[in-house]
């Protein structure tokens, strides 16, 4: 019995020793892998089944100043390629291809980049994700291709407000318009972390707790001054200019005067965002910020304030216009070169006299010239927020010759934005006080909180507020019964001036034969004003003068947004159609003020403004042949009063004088036809 007992107490000895050893050799080996050999495995354990995992949050939203969406962005997904893991290039390429648009060469490419990661297409459609992602399923194909998260930018509305908006680069950076200049504030977060995950990416061990989902709190939402509704009626409108001028190109920019905030901001040619790729990068640009341009007749609004304040000028002075001035030796006339006679300064505003502007302005002198030009906003960028603005060109003083005082005077020898342009007049429909333009209203965290909006910032006061009321006053004669007439509104008090000037040569010498720019900028309802807009038609064909093609234009933008804004109408009887206007302004004056004519030789030709209304009694203007049949050209040339020879047969393709210029009457034009 004790043999038996002393038997199985050896036997379970040994069986402890047994198991003893045993875990002293696990334990052996446990230490060992750990202590000597775990950060080798732990390396190797990462680089089989760990990946860098990329979590991108979506950009910013773009809205207007009534929260309608006008840039958003969605999450897609992206194909990349492990090239190492790819055992068959050419059947994958051969698989891929007419699943995503890509050529099989170009897939390859991707796959020779050679590594560990290699893009095949960027933000895919739903539907391209969709057969991509079956074709992994079916061909076993999770080893070489995966898919990663990227946020991409759609814009709602296609063209709406384009140039104003920019677009996102495949990188979800902004490569132009608000989404360059705000870019900080908007670009969606990437967050890297690292998870550990099994062939088809799941997560696995402690990686199942990672979140994978994040909507970062950097990207902002911008909210717009600009209003959707008026950007549409703009844009509108600016196609329907372009179909009857043929222009090179349009630009329009609406505001309210008494914030200095942008409501619409549009130029035509324009593009759609979502392929910006497709388009010329040239109507990338925003033109209302970086174009510079002689602004015309425009400009004598600004020059007419500063002659008011300095009293050189009263509304009821007169003078006898001589029909041309000499200065630097240069000759400077009235559109037809002859004379008005006796006219008061009202008139000379109303109907755009150079000879008076010249005149005056030479009065004024270079200094203050400079001076009240710098007051309005001119020489310097104004600041708004958006990227690529131009300050413009001015003088100084000290370089003027006479006759670089009496060009500017009307509106040349000064180069200017259209931004800077409405943006002095908004200061003369704002009681001469000149506001920093606005075209972003706030900016929302994202959890809604505001954090930042803009306010009203009062640059300085430009002119006097009795001298600005007498300027308002002039200008609305302008539109009430001068060159601006069809820019009424029936039942609205409108004010505003137009412009024609040549276009400087593209080379720096001179300006372009044959080729003007034509504007009009006003602003109303006048008793209260809420709007102003400008409206520039660079190159158009045919007629070029501002009071005929620009000022029509205003004249439709401004009613639509009277009835849209529910602006009532004005309670004096302006705004009547313009062929129930008269011509005269002003009571006169008892003594009549004869100005000298001035007369020095330096310097070389300014350029004349051409503004003009109407044609002269031994003038005519030349018809558009283009297009038009030999019966009917010559018809059109009997009603013109010019003669009329004709070469070739069927239908005009040339003509020997260009289509709107002034000739004497009885000129010949020689029209060529062709089958």
């Amino acid at each position: 019995m004790n043999k038996d007992r002393e038997f199985i107490q050896r036997r379970i000895t040994k069986l402890v020793l047994a198991l003893l050893a045993l875990m002293g050799v696990v334990v052996f080996r446990y230490a060992w892998l750990q202590l000597v050999q775990g950060s080798e495995l732990a390396e190797r354990m990462r680089y089989q089944v760990g990946h860098d995992y990329s979590v991108q949050s979506p950009r910013g939203t773009i809205v207007d100043r009534n929260g309608r969406e006008l840039a958003v962005s969605t999450m897609t997904k992206s194909l990349f390629v492990d090239p190492n893991h790819v055992e068959n290039p050419q059947e994958l390429a051969k698989d891929l291809s007419p699943l995503i648009d890509k050529s099989e060469a170009d897939i390859l490419e991707d796959i020779a980049v050679g590594g560990g990661f290699s893009w095949v297409k960027r933000r895919l459609e739903q539907s391209e994700y969709e057969a991509v992602r079956a074709l992994i399923r079916s061909k076993g194909y999770a080893v070489c291709l995966g898919f990663r998260d990227e946020a991409k930018r759609y814009y709602p509305n296609d063209v709406l407000a384009a140039n104003v908006l920019g677009f996102v680069g495949t990188d979800d950076k902004g490569l132009d318009g608000i989404e360059q200049a705000l870019d900080k504030y908007i670009k969606g977060e990437v967050t890297e972390s690292f998870i550990y995950a099994d062939t088809q990416e799941r997560p696995i061990l402690e990686s199942i707790f990672t979140p994978h989902g994040y909507q970062g709190d950097r990207c902002k939402t911008i909210q717009l001054t600009i209003d959707s509704a008026i950007q549409f009626i703009v844009e509108q409108e600016l196609d329907k200019a372009m179909a009857e001028n043929d222009p090179v190109a349009i630009t329009c920019i609406v505001m309210d005067p008494r914030t200095g905030e942008v409501l619409a901001m549009a130029n035509r040619p324009s593009y759609n965002p979502n392929r910006f790729w497709d388009y010329n990068q040239e109507v990338w640009k925003n033109k209302s910020v970086s174009y510079i341009y002689e602004p015309g007749s425009t400009f004598k609004a600004v020059v007419a304030g500063a002659l008011l304040q300095e009293g050189i000028v009263a509304p009821n002075q007169v003078f006898v216009d001589p029909g041309y001035v000499m200065f630097s030796g240069k000759k400077i006339q009235n559109w037809n070169g002859a004379s008005f006679g006796t006219v008061t300064f009202a008139d000379v505003v109303k109907q755009s006299l150079n000879t008076g502007f010249a005149i005056f302005g030479y009065d004024l002198g270079a200094t203050k010239l400079i001076d009240y030009a710098r007051l309005f906003g001119f020489g310097e960028p104004t600041g708004i927020e958006l990227p690529g603005e131009e300050a413009g060109i001015l003088y100084e003083p000290q370089d003027m010759v006479d006759s670089d005082i009496a060009t500017m005077s009307i509106g040349q020898s000064i180069a200017v934005t259209p931004l800077q342009l409405i943006t002095a007049f908004c200061a003369i429909a704002n009681d001469g006080i000149l506001l920093k333009p606005h075209i972003v209203k706030s900016i929302k965290n994202a959890n809604g909180s505001t954090y930042a909006e803009t306010h009203v910032e009062e640059v300085r006061r430009t002119i006097d507020s009795a001298t600005d009321k007498t300027l308002v006053g002039l200008l609305e004669q302008v539109v009430a019964a001068g060159g601006g007439r069809k820019a009424t509104v029936r039942g609205y008090r409108v004010a505003g001036k137009t412009g024609t000037a040549q276009k400087v040569s593209e080379y720096g010498l001179g300006y372009d034969e044959g080729k003007y720019i034509a504007s009009f900028c006003g602003f109303a309802p006048v008793e209260s004003p809420q709007i102003a807009l400008l409206v520039v038609i660079d190159e158009p064909y045919g007629i070029f003068y501002g009071g005929q093609i620009a000022a029509p234009v205003a004249g439709r933008i401004f009613s639509q947004i009277f009835r849209y804004m529910r602006i009532e109408p004005s309670d004096a009887p302006l705004g009547i159609d313009a062929d129930e206007l008269g011509a005269d302004v002003g009571e006169g004056d008892a003594s009549i003020q004869e100005l000298p004519r001035r007369e020095v030789v330096r310097e070389p030709e300014p350029k004349i403004d051409t503004y003009q209304e109407q044609v002269a009694p031994d003038a005519a203007r030349v018809p558009n042949f283009y297009g038009k049949s030999i019966r009917e050209s010559a018809r059109l040339a009997n009603e013109a009063g010019i003669s009329f020879a004709a070469e070739g047969s069927g239908f005009a393709v040339s003509q020997s004088i260009g289509a709107g210029e002034i000739v004497d009457r009885g000129t010949t034009v020689k029209v060529i036809f062709s089958p």
